[in-house]
């Protein structure tokens, strides 16, 4: 039996795969203390030169990005962000949910590069890689600062999220939304609590996420519904269900990844699948590589996000109809909807930096 640790994701913490050299503890005999239950978070500041990261992938609807946290306390075992832990010598495993990062001079950065005369304006996306609202930024406002800046230059902002702490923004979000400069998505996977539990052991549970979701509307805040990712035999029987609950609390868009397993996260993935499915691994994981060429994954555009084959293309069918049948907007110009016209640069000065 594995250790679990109380609100963790991963079971394991392997070496990330830049580090040559790797420790494994061997049982001598003595005494060793009592392996504790739970691990504490660990938060410690990023230096950074820029925030805003740039990409050119026509898989996604946006080219540019801000990441506010390095790492993510909601400890999702399926996240796709996890190997960039191994960037900082640092397991994408337990690692990624418990030794955090974050920006702290993330509202003066930002200030800067949106000052430059060079400086073209298209939406930015607060979420790409790990949640702008996991718990940590209860206390330390990096998200918040950001937005601030964003919204004192009229710029178009794209939140992902799953956690309830977006609607502490509200005031700011009106703001943006009343200029038609915002939209949020909600990541919604389950509407079971115990498999929540077990796939996203510290993010909101799933009438949390719905209740977002009513409150963003009722705000008037364009919202929408990310059902991501779809793991075959897992959640993917939940798709009709999760669309349905997001339109009815006032989800207008809707969009789907299928699981996505790159680097480090096939094996902590696998490992998960042998301590909670152990009668359904082997079924999910020859479904996950039906609709990925044979591997675990596919990192190819445009195969990616989708995955190809027969069990691939009956998830989109099913996504695609259900959407018709709710008048969920798809999400693949999400970006497109929002204005740059109004951009203006912000105002010279900074912001001091966040308290370490």
């Amino acid at each position: 039996m594995r250790q679990l640790y109380k609100g963790r994701g991963a079971l394991s913490n392997p070496p990330a795969r830049f580090v040559g050299h790797t420790a494994e503890a061997q049982d001598d005999g003595w005494y060793q203390d009592e392996v504790p239950d739970s691990i504490a978070t660990e938060i410690r500041p990023e230096a950074a030169r820029s925030v805003i990261s740039r990409n050119d992938s026509p898989d996604i609807p946006f080219e540019q990005s801000i990441n506010p946290y390095r790492g993510c306390e909601h400890g999702c075992v399926y996240c796709y962000a996890r190997p960039s832990h191994a960037y900082v010598d640092l397991s994408p495993g337990l690692d990624f949910e418990t030794r955090l990062f974050y920006k702290a001079d993330a509202a003066r950065l930002l200030r800067a590069e949106l000052e430059r005369p060079g400086y073209r304006c298209s939406a930015i996306m607060l979420g790409a890689n790990t949640d702008p609202y996991q718990p940590v930024e209860q206390q330390l406002r990096v998200t918040r600062s950001i937005l601030e800046v964003l919204l004192e230059a009229r710029h178009p902002v794209m939140v992902l999220t799953k956690g309830t702490l977006v609607l502490r923004d509200l005031d700011l979000l009106r703001e943006f939304a009343a200029l038609r400069l915002a939209s949020v998505y909600v990541s919604f996977t389950t509407l079971d609590v115990d498999l929540k539990r077990r796939l996203e052991p510290r993010a909101a549970s799933p009438q949390a996420r719905l209740r977002v979701i009513a409150a963003l509307a009722t705000a008037g805040i364009p919202v929408g519904v990310m059902t991501a990712p779809m793991i075959p035999a897992i959640n993917d029987a939940e798709l009709e269900s999760l669309l349905e609950a997001a339109a009815q609390a006032g989800a207008t868009r809707a969009g789907y990844v299928l699981l996505r397993l790159p680097h480090e996260i096939k094996t902590l993935f696998r490992d998960w699948l042998a301590e909670h499915y152990p009668q359904r691994a082997a079924h999910v994981m020859s479904l996950v590589q039906q609709s990925r060429g044979g591997q675990d994954n596919d990192p190819r555009f445009g195969m990616r996000m989708r995955g190809s084959g027969p069990w691939a293309a009956l998830l989109r069918s099913r996504f695609e109809l259900a959407c018709r049948r709710l008048n969920l907007n798809l999400n693949r110009e999400r970006a497109a909807e929002l204005s740059t016209e109004l951009f203006r640069r912000p105002a010279g000065g900074g912001q001091m930096a966040l308290p370490i």
